[in-house]
Parts: structure tokens; C-alpha cells; sequence
């Protein structure tokens, strides 16, 4: 047998006299080392589907090999006739390392019971060899049968490939498929359109996700492989290039797609050597790995890693282009292409696709283009781009000018978009079909582009879709509830293509090193100038691009209630129209980054900021400084909504007594008004515990009143985390009579947390009545993804603006418990906390504390600072490895 590698090891002969174990153990060695030699072959970059054939090739030798160890030479003669056939990815003659190896055995009923002893040995045989073997034993009717309760049989079927059959076996399971039997062209291709968008659909309907399947995913090798099965079952054509030929694929359209097949085989191949196991995910466990196999390296603006998903993506987004196309010319081949209907001058619908009448369209013309963009928005129920239409423009798109390079009736053009119906979904089009990125580069350059982190769960290109996809709700005619004013502040704009404007250029700086948001503003000014936007104009969407992050920032760790934070920021924004502009943007921007961001507590941060920031603008900037007068004011407020609800005078001014006076200026009426009714149940020494939901999702306010114990603090933290929760804020007043009044912003982190806010304050209260000191903060596993985003934390201290209390600023790598086990290091310190603001970004956990000592002073003296980093130290250390790298910064 000439199955020799060229450092000697040899298969085994079928024929050797050597026990089952040693030719298991042989082929195994020579398989072994067969892939080590396509593995080096493949660090080389040879072509892939060479190295996939070769693999195949060497699989079928060792199954041969054992085929003619375990089956009678005479077995494939009638009447007792057997044969062996690869099916599925093996019979294609595409074999990744840890692909299985799908067989069929066709034999009649009586073969299959005649050698029913020697099959069992040889598939034990293969295992033990080492070939993951997947076996279907059938006669050709049972594959009849077989295909038409399951037409995924078939697809693995008609891809069959004799590894010992003759001709007439062959025949016969060809017979068995055949499209008069089982599953004809048009109900096949049904069939598997269906199974496509249910596949995709599993998977969010985009191959955007920080971990995605690059075979199963949408774009990924199973769509090449379900329009080639297509394509096979229609025309008999074997590979996709054949269907040049028939004038259903371009041959630039074949072209690309073998160039897209080329990067995601090879993406494929090196993720399962990575992995060792059959993997199909780019998990992060193997991201980085992988992207150095590879040969991606770091540079300054970008991580190999980085630059190794850009790859995927953009590779995905031609795959499902060309698809989408490739799919829409099948579906004609099936259903005919329907009467055209004429709808305005120069376009019509074929099928309801929208197609441009002129066969020579779009004459290389960005305005005609942008004419079939408005065309198709001034009609709903347009079912897409006709494949004609669509193919014209990818082939047109390499000729069609920048807007650095357009005449001013194509700037003119763009901005009716912009300015019609539909605007957002006219961009997202654009962008889906390339036309975008050739009209705006730099957003070329953000196509496919990923972070790698946690907190931005989508490529900046899908990511500013998304933002605004956001931007169009909030001018929808139907409220969204998880935005509780932006559907008021919307119809203030004075030109809502502005924000849109800012919304496409917020994140366009990325991965060009340097602060983002200035290298985007500088791109926003030159586009909205050279695109005839006034020079007022132009500067509204340069500044929205260039401050896009300090709402959030400021609405997440500075304290709102602060007159001089909100003077700050007021004086930042300046004006009511660039503050509509940026609430908004920071809401569409929040949302669009990742599902589990957005939620009740931050829509109420970013509400009060806006609502306090514009009584400030309308106040020429100047806040009442008065505290007295803003105490007053705030009683008041509270004081009426207890009234509404039924309270007398002297009830409320009772409750309000029990209060710090400090609460009348951190807290909004309406929280006054509820933590006041709830002290209306309990007597003075007693504990109350209160709860209520906070938006549409899990959010909730938890109110705690109780006598000041060591350690009640962390407590309260400890239990919460217990239950599955995150919190996001605290703030922690002393009452009069030695009372606690706090308050906790807090969000379900687990899926098994509570949603009734009456069963949290319970479980709280109940934990509250105990001793404190048996309240321990539950010990999860670090999740999966977290592991691979792990740094040194930042600790610094600073006093505040008044001298009165230290600030603690932490930013860590987050994990379960990490604010509970902060609290136990203030406890053991003997620190009072204050106020705690939490922010967490993905795998970043950025948390900033007000604290004192027992004497309500300051954190000056060094020792106590080096002990509380020490107590911090401990707590951010979970498994017992020294940080490499400093902990804290002092500054004062």
C-alpha cells in the first residue's frame, strides 16, 4: 500500500496479520502524524481546500483499510451486496481536524443482518484508530424513507461519495434521491431557505457577536454550503462556480465568494487545532491564541486579535450580500419572475423587489443611486433589492465617488435622505449594501471592527447602526417605556438629520489611535461642510461627536444632586438645543452597545441629569445655591404628594422630623414622598425595609432605615449580592436618633433573582433582624468570559471639594461579590461609607466612594490608607496571586 509518509510511518496493510488493537494503534500513529504534516503545511497558507481534500483522502485510506480487514472481499457482490459511502462535510471532501466523519453503509435488510458482527468491528475498529465515526446503516429504500421524514438526510446524501462502492450501488442510492421520489428542487430549496433564517434567527439575525460561529453563524461556511446544496439539487451543479455558466452568479460574485470561503476554512481549521475538541465558536478562551497562529500582531492603533475579527466579519458581511442575492435569483428560477410593476419613472417591482428599469443602470451615477435609496423608502412593503438591481450596484460601487469628490446635487441628494422618510432605515441599507462605506470611507474603515472587551458587544459598524435604529424609536408615533422622556425631547429638534449625523460619526474615530471622539468630530466637520451644512451646523454635530461621552459619564459617577456638578455640566452643554441633542445620542448610544446595558436606573439618571441641567439653562446657568431654599422647596414637593395620597399635616411634618435634612437635597420628591410613607408603619429604634421597581426590567430602588450598626453596610451589600444582584448605587445618610438612611439602586445580575420588590425588602429585612457578622457574600465561580479580561486594578484616594471626606476611586476587573468584598475591606477598616457610585463596563468595574473614619473625618493619616489598600488588596485578589503591578495612587 503506498500510504507512506516521508519520515517512514506507514498504514497499516489491510491484510497484515496483527491484531485488531495494533492496527488501530498503527493507523492511529500514521493519521497522527499525516495531520501533522497538513498542519505544517497549513502555517504555510497553502490553499484550503487542498489541505481539507488531503485530509479527506487520508481518511478514506484508513477506512478502506479497515473496510477490507472487517468486510468479506466478496461482500460487494449480489445478492448479499455492501458498500460504503462518505456523506455530509467527509463526502464533500472537506475535512477539518475535528470534523466528524459521516458514513453511510448501503445494504439491503438481509446484507445489514448478514453482516451486522462485521460492521460492529470495523466502526469499534475506526474508533479506536481514532476516526470519529458517524454511521447510518440502510437499504436504498430506507434512505427513501429516511429523506422524506427528514430532509437534512438528504442533504447529507446528495453529497455522497463511493469510498467502496460500484457503480451499480451508485446507482442505486441515486435512484433513492431522486427528485421523483423524495423532495423535489423547489420543495427542497423551501425547505432549506427556511432552515437558514431559523438558523440565523437563533443567532440574533447577525454575525456581529463578540463570540460568533463561524460555521453555523449567519455568513458563515453553512450558508456556502446550504446555496451550493441548493444549487446541486436545482441544477445538479456541484460547486457554486458552475452557476456562472447558468447567469445566476457573476463571476466577480464567484469570485468573492471563494475568497470568503478561503478566510473562513481557514479561520475554521486553525480555531480546531486551538481548541483541540470540535468547536465551532470564536469563544475569547481562544480568540487570542488563534489570532498569533494566525500571524496577527499588535500594532498601536490595533490588537491582532482585533484584526483577525475585522477579517471575519467583513468576510461574513460579502458571504451573506452574495447570498441574499444568490437566493433571490433561486426563488425566481422557482416561482418565475413575476410581471414587473411600474411604480415611479425609472424603477418597478419584480416579485415586490424594488429594480431599476434601465438595464444599464446606475451608469456609475451616486445620483442615481441615491435615487433608487429615496425610491425605495417612499414605498413600504418593498421586499429588498431586486438581485439584478443589486448585483448592478456591487459592480458599480468601485466607480461611484466619495462625497470628498461628488458634484453638490449628490451632497444635495445625501441630505434628502436624510432629511425623508425613513432616513435611518435608507442608512442602514446603505450600509448593508456597501454603498455607505464607498460614499463615507472612514466608515469603511469601522466596518467589521470589534473591541476586545466585554462592554462593546458589537462591531462599531453595527454598533452605530444600532444607535441609530435608537434614534428613529424615539421619533416613532408609539413611546418605548424603556425611555421614559425621550419621546418628549424628540420633537424639540430643530433639524433631527443633525443628530442622525452624530449618531453615524459618534464612534468613526475608532481604531485609528487617539481619542475617538476628536478624531470623529474632525471627520463629522469636514463631511457636514463639504456636504453644504452650515458652518452653526456643522458645529452642533462636531460638538455632539466630541462630548458624546460626558452625560453618561457625568449621569454615572458624579453626584447630580451637586449644584456644582450640574453647573458644570450645564456650563458644558450651554444651550436646550445641543442638551436635546446629547440626552438623546447618549440614550440611543447606552442601548445600542450592549442588550444588558440599557436598563430603569440609568434612564432615570440620564432624565434627572437632563431635567435639572435645563432648569439650570433656563436659569442663565446659575443653580440656587441657598441649600436652605432648596430644602424648602424639595419639603414642599414631597409634602403634597403625601397629601394626594391622604397624610395629614402633622403625619408628614412627623416623618419629615425622622429624616436627615441632608435627604431633601439628594433626593427627588417623589423618593422623599415614598421613604417618608414608609417610616410611617414602623415606631422610632425600629428597622424598616422597603422596595419598588424602577422601569420596565428588573430594576429597583431598595430604601433601608435602621439603627447604625458595625457592619450593616456590608451587610446589606452581602445580602443583595446573595439574592443576584448588581448594585449600581448607594448613598448612605445619617437620621436623626442614631438612624441609617440609605438607599440602593440595584439591578437583577442573575437570572434567578427576584422580580417582586415586596419579596426583596423581605428577604433583606429578614437578613437585617440577624447578626450581621453571619452575613457572607456568596462564593460564585468566575464566569467564562470574564477569566480572559483580567488587569491590575487602579486605587486612588483624593479628598473631596470641601475637605470633609476621602474619595475612593476603584477600577477592577468585575466579578461576582467584588462590591460586597469591597465593603467587608471598609468594614475591617472601622469606614463609614456615604455615598458609592457604580459603574460597570463590560469586564471594568468602575466604583468611586465617599468614606470617613469613625470620627466622620477624612482618610488622611498614611498608615490607615496603606491598611485600607492592604483590606482591598485582599478582596480584589480572589485567588491569592499577587497583582503584578502597583496598586494605589495617592493624590490630595
Amino acid at each position: 500500500m503506498a500510504a507512506v509518509l516521508e519520515h517512514g510511518v506507514r498504514l497499516p496493510l489491510p491484510g497484515a496479520a496483527i491484531s485488531d488493537a495494533a492496527f488501530a494503534a498503527q493507523a492511529r500513529t500514521w493519521l497522527q502524524a499525516h495531520d501533522a504534516r497538513i498542519d505544517a503545511r497549513f502555517q504555510r497558507r497553502e490553499r484550503m481546500d487542498r489541505l481539507l481534500a488531503l485530509r479527506a483522502r487520508a481518511v478514506d485510506d484508513v477506512v478502506r483499510s479497515a473496510w477490507s480487514r472487517c468486510i468479506p472481499a466478496d461482500a460487494s457482490l449480489a445478492p448479499a451486496a455492501i458498500s460504503l459511502f462518505a456523506v455530509g462535510g467527509y463526502g464533500r471532501g472537506e475535512l477539518f481536524p475535528q470534523s466528524d466523519i459521516d458514513v453511510l453503509v448501503l445494504a439491503e435488510t438481509d446484507a445489514q443482518h448478514r453482516h451486522h458482527a462485521a460492521l460492529s468491528r470495523l466502526f469499534a475498529l475506526l474508533w479506536d484508530a481514532g476516526v470519529a465515526i458517524s454511521h447510518a446503516v440502510r437499504s436504498p429504500a430506507q434512505c427513501t424513507q429516511a429523506c422524506r421524514d427528514d430532509q437534512t438526510v438528504l442533504t447529507a446524501l446528495i453529497e455522497a461519495r463511493p469510498v467502496v462502492a460500484g457503480a451499480a450501488a451508485q446507482a442505486a442510492l441515486g435512484a433513492a434521491i431522486a427528485e421523483d421520489k423524495v423532495w423535489p428542487a423547489r420543495e427542497f430549496f423551501r425547505a432549506k431557505r427556511e432552515e437558514m433564517r431559523a438558523r440565523h434567527a437563533r443567532f440574533g439575525d447577525t454575525s456581529d457577536n463578540l463570540e460568533p460561529n463561524v460555521k453555523d453563524g449567519p455568513g458563515g461556511l453553512r450558508d456556502l454550503h446550504t446555496l451550493a446544496w441548493m444549487a446541486l439539487r436545482a441544477y445538479g451543479a456541484h460547486d457554486l462556480e458552475a452557476l456562472v455558466g447558468l447567469d445566476n452568479l457573476g463571476a466577480d460574485e464567484a469570485r468573492a465568494l471563494q475568497r470568503e470561503r478561503e478566510v473562513l476554512a481557514h479561520l475554521r481549521y486553525g480555531l480546531h487545532l486551538v481548541a483541540g475538541r470540535p468547536e465551532e465558536r470564536l469563544l475569547f478562551d481562544y480568540q487570542k491564541q488563534l489570532a498569533i497562529k494566525l500571524g496577527y500582531e499588535d500594532d498601536a492603533e490595533n490588537l491582532g486579535v482585533e484584526k483577525m475579527m475585522q477579517g471575519f466579519y467583513r468576510s461574513a458581511a460579502i458571504v451573506r450580500r452574495i447570498g441574499d442575492r444568490l437566493l433571490q435569483r433561486l426563488e425566481e428560477q422557482f416561482e418565475g419572475e413575476g410581471v414587473p410593476e411600474k411604480i415611479e419613472a425609472g424603477y418597478e417591482l419584480r416579485r415586490g423587489y424594488l429594480a431599476a428599469s434601465d438595464e444599464h443602470w446606475p451608469h456609475a451615477d451616486i445620483n442615481e443611486v441615491f435615487a433608487l435609496f429615496a425610491a425605495w423608502a417612499a414605498h413600504e412593503g418593498v421586499r429588498g433589492l431586486h438581485s439584478r438591481t443589486a448585483r448592478a450596484l456591487a459592480e458599480a460601487l468601485p466607480k461611484l465617488p466619495a462625497y470628498t469628490h461628488a458634484t453638490r446635487a449628490a451632497h444635495a441628494a445625501f441630505l434628502h435622505l436624510l432629511r425623508g422618510p425613513r432616513a435611518v432605515e435608507t442608512l442602514t441599507r446603505m450600509a448593508r449594501l456597501g454603498v455607505l462605506g464607498q460614499w463615507l470611507p472612514v466608515f469603511a474603515q469601522v466596518s467589521g471592527r470589534m473591541q476586545f472587551d466585554l462592554f462593546h458587544v458589537y462591531t462599531v459598524d453595527q454598533h452605530t447602526l444600532m444607535v441609530l435604529g435608537n434614534l428613529a424609536s424615539f421619533a416613532s408615533a408609539k413611546a418605548d417605556a424603556r425611555f421614559s422622556i425621550a419621546h418628549e425631547v424628540w420633537p424639540r429638534l430643530r433639524k433631527p438629520e443633525l443628530l442622525l449625523l452624530a449618531g453615524l460619526f459618534h464612534d468613526i474615530g475608532k481604531g485609528r489611535g487617539g481619542d475617538h471622539s476628536e478624531l470623529g468630530a474632525v471627520d463629522a466637520v469636514d463631511f457636514c461642510t463639504t456636504i453644504g451644512l452650515s458652518e452653526a451646523d456643522a458645529e452642533l454635530v462636531a460638538w455632539l461627536v466630541a462630548r458624546h461621552l460626558r452625560m453618561s459619564i457625568t449621569a454615572q459617577k458624579q453626584d447630580t444632586s451637586d449644584p456644582d456638578v450640574v453647573r458644570r455640566f450645564a456650563e458644558l452643554v450651554g444651550d436646550m438645543e445641543r442638551l436635546d441633542c446629547l440626552y438623546l445620542l447618549t440614550c440611543a448610544d447606552i442601548a445600542g452597545t450592549s442588550p444588558k446595558l440599557w436598563n430603569g436606573w440609568k434612564d432615570r439618571l440620564l432624565a434627572d441629569l437632563y431635567f435639572v441641567t435645563r432648569r439650570a439653562l433656563r436659569e442663565g446657568g446659575q443653580l440656587n445655591a441657598d441649600a436652605g431654599a432648596r430644602i424648602a422647596e424639595s419639603r414642599e414637593a414631597a409634602r403634597k404628594l403625601m397629601a394626594a395620597q391622604g397624610f395629614d399635616d402633622a403625619t408628614i411634618a412627623r416623618q419629615f422630623a425622622g429624616m436627615p435634612e441632608e435627604s431633601f437635597l439628594r433626593y427627588r420628591p417623589d423618593q422623599l414622598a415614598w421613604q417618608a410613607t414608609a417610616l410611617t408603619a414602623i415606631k422610632l429604634g425600629q428597622t424598616q425595609v422597603v422596595a419598588r421597581r424602577v422601569g420596565v426590567d428588573a430594576a429597583m430602588e431598595v430604601f433601608v432605615f435602621s439603627p447604625d450598626r458595625d457592619g450593616l453596610f456590608a451587610a446589606i451589600l452581602a445580602t443583595l449580592d446573595r439574592m443576584g444582584f448588581a448594585i449600581h448605587q448607594a448613598r448612605v445618610l445619617d437620621a436623626p436618633n442614631g438612624m441609617v438612611f440609605d438607599t440602593f439602586q440595584i439591578q437583577s445580575a442573575d437570572k434567578w433573582a427576584s422580580t417582586n420588590a415586596d419579596e426583596v425588602a423581605e428577604t433583606l429585612r429578614r437578613a437585617l433582624q440577624g447578626a450581621l457578622d453571619k452575613v457572607r457574600t456568596s462564593r460564585r465561580a468566575l464566569p467564562r468570559t470574564l477569566r480572559h479580561f483580567r488587569f491590575a486594578p487602579q486605587i486612588e484616594f483624593t479628598t473631596t471639594a470641601d475637605g470633609k471626606r476621602t474619595l475612593l476611586s476603584l477600577i477592577a476587573p468585575d466579578r461576582p461579590g467584588l462590591l460586597a468584598d469591597v465593603a467587608r475591606a471598609l468594614r475591617t477598616c472601622r469606614l463609614s461609607v456615604h455615598d458609592a457610585r457604580i459603574a460597570t463596563f463590560g469586564e471594568r468595574a468602575e466604583d468611586l466612594f465617599q468614606i470617613t473614619d469613625e470620627n466622620n473625618q477624612p482618610l488622611t493619616d498614611a498608615s490607615r490608607r496603606q491598611a485600607l489598600l492592604d483590606a482591598l488588596r485582599a478582596s480584589l485578589d480572589p485567588d491569592g496571586k499577587a497583582w503584578p503591578e502597583a496598586l494605589a495612587r495617592h493624590v490630595d
